[in-house]
């Protein structure tokens, strides 16, 4: 469990790295990088999907992502090192790719999506595993964050709320996947 729980630290701390790295980049080059997001329904902008969750719009954005992100990423992270670099990458692509199809016109990013999509995913997998460590997990972050559901309502034209809801639908849908396949039981080690 210490071995696991290190391995878990660690890849969140590297997760957590880059979008702190990213922003440091941003800040210091005079290209804005807030311009490869997504921008929905543009075709020349479809790749954006793959990196909207890693750019913010300022430090202040970015902070309010990193807690967040970092518990629940932990526990998501306690799963296995495959079973958070995959459900991290899945909810990534689904998400992005559903701001992209439904999102309004302006640029969507930020790791807030991210953030919804880890939400989605522990009270997903604590339905479809019916484990008393799952369920414990999914209390807690429920407890930590349950209030970050109203986010998924339209009331800011600043925010994503679009990336907000596709993140906890993709995470959602990564959880009913990941207790199909099994994959999420595994113990596996980097």
């Amino acid at each position: 469990m210490i071995i696991q729980s290190k391995t878990a630290l660690q890849l969140v701390l590297c997760l957590v790295g880059i979008l702190w790295l990213s922003e440091i980049v941003d800040y210091l080059i005079t290209i804005d990088l807030d311009q490869f997001g997504i921008f929905p329904r543009r075709l020349d902008n479809l790749w954006g999907i793959t990196v909207w969750a890693f750019l913010h719009g300022g430090f202040l954005h970015l902070i309010a992502n990193t807690v967040p992100l970092a518990v629940m990423g932990f526990f998501v992270a306690l799963r296995g090192a495959k079973t958070f670099l995959l459900v991290s990458l899945m909810i990534t692509l689904l998400a992005g790719l559903g701001v992209w199809i439904f999102g309004r016109p302006a640029y969507h990013i930020g790791a807030s999506g991210l953030v919804f999509g880890y939400f989605g995913f522990l009270l997903g997998i604590a339905w479809y595993e019916k484990s008393v460590k799952a369920i414990f997990i999914a209390a807690l972050t429920l407890f930590l964050y349950g209030g970050i559901v109203w986010g998924v309502l339209p009331n800011d034209q600043f925010v994503s709320w679009e990336g907000h809801l596709a993140g906890l639908m993709a995470g959602l849908f990564s959880a009913k996947l990941m207790a199909k396949t099994k994959l999420t039981y595994q113990q596996d080690v980097i």
